[in-house]
């Protein structure tokens, strides 16, 4: 198996624990980091949103589904299955992951799916509805940025929170 294969599966494999410590170790320092709902994440901000969600997560399931890397890259399917906290809706996410590695480590990490598949499972009619729609996502984005901000600013002022 390819060392960066290895690391993802690594990657999953800590995911599957609930383990954002073991997560955030898989990544290189200058960490980049984009999903729909997360876009654009640098640095400890990616490692920080893993914690952050995983924290939440009573009954979050991942399965990694595929997995395969080269010196060039890698990529991977996988499946999150759990219940969106803010609205109490069970969701199945299939995702596709593609990553770019340096110096051993996951330097670019890039989550895709269906915005709209997503949005009707954890919203439920109005996610189905408004899925489709820019104005959903961009609200979704800054509930999710602004979560994420008051989770690094407790973490900050409690190093132990980790």
């Amino acid at each position: 198996m390819h060392p960066n294969e290895s690391r993802i599966r690594e990657f999953y494999a800590a995911f599957a624990r609930r383990d954002a410590e073991g997560m955030a170790r898989c990544y290189h320092p200058d960490i980049f980091f984009s999903d729909p709902v997360f876009p654009r994440l640098h640095g400890p901000a990616a490692g920080d949103m893993w914690r952050m969600l995983l924290s939440r997560a009573a009954d979050l399931e991942v399965t990694l589904d595929e997995a395969s890397a080269d010196d060039e890259g890698g990529r991977a399917c996988w499946t999150a299955r759990y219940t969106f906290s803010r609205t109490g809706r069970k969701v199945v996410n299939r995702v596709e992951a593609m990553f770019a590695f340096r110096d051993g480590l996951i330097a670019r990490h890039y989550d895709r799916f269906p915005f709209w598949r997503w949005a009707a499972q954890a919203l439920g009619p109005t996610g189905k509805l408004l899925g489709w729609f820019a104005l959903l996502k961009w609200k979704v984005r800054r509930q999710a940025a602004e979560s994420l901000e008051r989770f690094r600013e407790r973490s900050a002022d409690d190093p132990a929170h980790y």
